[in-house]
């Protein structure tokens, strides 16, 4: 509904990324030189914050302190995950929500994250729009794991993709100094979509990256994998291995639940992690030889210093389109990008429905994958080397990067 007025309000879900608050800078900045928006709120950890009516007073905060999101890892506000239940099973979280909206007159709600943070946006936006309140809800796309439908690319998979193509190149100095037979195993983030993993491919493409990368989107063949890994092991000498945290074999089981069974996180995801160590124990039993493994873990997300000008330019444009839609009458989409062309790099930006963009996710194409752990096609590598473009990255003070400092100051409860 177009010529709303009211409050707007952020909230954050899902895994952080180094460029999640360009997409809040975006929101917030644009938001408060709306005329129609009488009042900007950040929610305190997502969806829960409008629950328990725990949200900041970004009229509160520097512009300056706001500016500096553009180049602040994670999410300032703090994140969460929380899966609201379906309506018909249990309507409390909705009619809270639908109560606590009523009270401060919020009538723009912003929801960055990936596929459950979409989900969540399209049942709330779904609820208002039948319980007769007039509300524009928009989603602001982020994930690292690039699996969102609807879209191009998502903001903070440039970023982690350029640390992980980054860090593979550097540890593929290390891993090949010695003399001496050595296998590198190398654990990437992505439950079901390998896109991030790929994004080694980037390094092997110059020649200094892992000589075997697995993704989730192939079934894991344990006997091929040692084989591939021994062969290249007498050709070479060295072996550097990339694998995603999700990989799974012909039955469905990931690596890790071999050896115990995986808790879940509220959406019902399995918490992984541990792969790669586990391959390597592996590895060294059958193999003898000398093993390192490494998780990048959190890093990958969190490596402001090497993010993606183009990603951190993006991310803040969809954080300032999604305001300007919403102001304009527009509800019920999810900010995205529609690739023109690669070379040169020219995206537009589009609205997609967020009922498309949510619950649903967008795997590497089986036709860019190579057999047998040999990487990527060079498809892959002219998709992914325009989003890694250029360095912006937070100023420095005594050597330091100087990141954002909110004030935080909660909005007084009604």
């Amino acid at each position: 509904m177009k010529n709303l007025k009211g409050a707007a309000i952020l909230g954050q879900s899902g895994g952080p990324t180094s460029v999640i608050n360009a997409s809040a800078a975006g929101v917030f900045l644009e938001a408060l030189k709306q005329e129609n928006i009488t009042a900007v709120y950040g929610a305190a950890h997502g969806i829960k914050g409008i629950l328990d009516e725990e949200f900041y007073d970004i009229s509160k905060e520097d512009i300056k302190e706001l500016e500096l999101l553009k180049n602040t890892p994670s999410s300032a506000i703090g994140s969460v995950r929380y899966k609201l239940k379906p309506l018909k099973k249990d309507p409390s979280d909705y009619e809270r929500l639908l109560e606590v909206f009523k009270k401060y007159n919020i009538r723009y709600f912003f929801y960055n994250g990936g596929n459950d943070s979409m989900d969540t946006c399209n049942k709330i936006s779904k609820y208002f729009k039948n319980a007769g309140w007039d509300c524009n809800v928009m989603g602001v796309p982020k994930t690292i794991d690039n699996d969102l439908t609807g879209t191009d690319h998502c903001p903070g998979y440039g970023s982690a993709a350029k640390y992980v193509a980054t860090t593979m190149m550097e540890l593929y100095h290390d891993a090949t100094v010695y003399n001496t037979p050595m296998v590198t195993v190398v654990e990437v983030m992505g439950r079901n979509a390998g896109w991030l993993t790929a994004a080694a491919q980037l390094a092997k493409s110059k020649g200094q990256g892992p000589d075997l990368i697995y993704l989730p989107e192939i079934v894991f063949d344990y006997d091929q994998f040692f084989v591939d890994v021994e062969n290249t092991l007498k050709a070479k000498g060295k072996v550097i291995v990339v694998v995603s945290e999700g990989i799974k074999d012909k039955d469905g089981k990931y690596v890790p639940e071999h050896y115990s069974s995986l808790s879940t996180d509220s959406f019902g995801h399995a918490q992984l992690g541990g792969t790669a160590s586990i391959l390597a124990d592996q590895i060294k039993e059958k193999l003898n030889v000398k093993v390192r493994s490494i998780e990048f873990s959190l890093l990958q997300r969190s490596a402001a210093h090497l993010a993606s000008k183009v990603d951190v330019k993006e991310a803040f444009m969809a954080g300032v389109k999604a305001v300007r839609a919403a102001v304009n009458g527009t509800t019920d989409k999810m900010v995205g990008f529609e690739r023109v062309s690669s070379n040169p790099y020219k995206i537009k930006y589009k609205l997609v429905s967020l009922s498309k963009a949510a619950n649903t996710e967008k795997k590497v194409p089986a036709e860019w994958i190579l057999p047998n752990g040999q990487g990527l096609t060079q498809e892959f590598v002219d998709y992914a080397l325009p989003l890694i473009q250029g360095d912006d990255k937070a100023p420095l003070e005594d050597g330091l990067p100087r990141f954002a400092k909110l004030k935080k100051v909660f909005v007084e409860k009604k």
